[in-house]
């Protein structure tokens, strides 16, 4: 039988989603505990890999198995295996042809920036952070160029394996709730560290560096070398991932888990 998967995880406490020789993983993780649940060696496949220190609200992954277990024991039982950083939110049996990956409709990320002189301590590894003020209304004019089906190269990395790197890009909001700016993403599939390069571009454009129409020439010119740093891992989160309606699955993830003084709703 086949098990789909609610995952939620503190990312900053793993080296990324993917199982690795000698890191400690997601993955590796997940399937320790699962296979301890089921008697049986378990091998997962999630909606989106994440890097080194982003987070998850609602991961989806997919599991087969022999053992007959009910729902609630694939998630107790699973989560007295589990450290802290890690948790199955919830568990359903679904046809053998879903896929957690290739089923996916659309993945949602978000990502956190503190735009404050200083940097944070409480929230350290759950947000980003630039120091210098940041025109948001000129991040919005910039961005509003990536939305739609675009060759993303400016902002795939080099060591990414996708076969293709055209994406459509749904959704791209930029608001602010007083020191936090919220970036909100949502498209088909997204390229390796495509959001962490827009946004690095975006606030080379809110800081003045880059004037807004800078974002439109470097994706047309579709030469990473050309783009802003990647930005770094610690505001990014895995909101959820999009299936149709006839899979039933929980896919959005809960409230965004920040400090209660600068706390955003999805």
């Amino acid at each position: 039988m086949r098990i789909a998967l609610g995952v939620e995880y503190d990312g900053s406490a793993f080296s990324g989603w993917q199982t690795q020789t000698h890191c400690v993983t997601v993955q590796d993780t997940l399937e320790r505990a699962l296979s301890a649940v089921a008697d049986e060696t378990i091998a997962t496949v999630c909606a989106g890999r994440t890097d080194s220190g982003v987070h998850a609200l609602m991961q989806v992954a997919h599991f087969d198995t022999s053992s007959l277990r009910p729902e609630s024991a694939w998630v107790r039982g699973t989560n007295a295996n589990l450290p802290p950083a890690v948790a199955v939110t919830w568990a359903k049996e679904v046809p053998n042809d879903f896929h957690a990956r290739f089923s996916a409709t659309g993945r949602r990320y978000r990502y956190l920036l503190l735009n404050h002189p200083v940097r944070p301590a409480v929230d350290h590894g759950k947000l980003g952070w630039h120091h210098a003020p940041l025109d948001v209304e000129a991040m919005r004019r910039a961005a509003a160029v990536l939305i739609g089906e675009h060759d993303f190269s400016a902002f795939r990395s080099s060591g990414c394996q996708a076969k293709s790197p055209v994406r459509v890009l749904r959704r791209l909001e930029i608001c602010r709730q007083n020191d936090l700016i919220i970036f909100d993403f949502e498209a088909n599939a997204f390229l390796h560290h495509m959001i962490r390069n827009i946004v690095g571009s975006l606030v080379y454009v809110g800081n003045g560096r880059w004037p807004p129409d800078a974002v439109a020439t470097l994706l047309a010119g579709r030469d990473r070398s050309k783009g802003a740093p990647t930005f770094e891992a610690a505001g990014l989160y895995f909101v959820g991932a999009d299936y149709d309606a006839r899979w039933s699955l929980l896919s959005a993830g809960r409230i965004m888990p920040v400090s209660p003084t600068r706390l955003p709703s999805l």
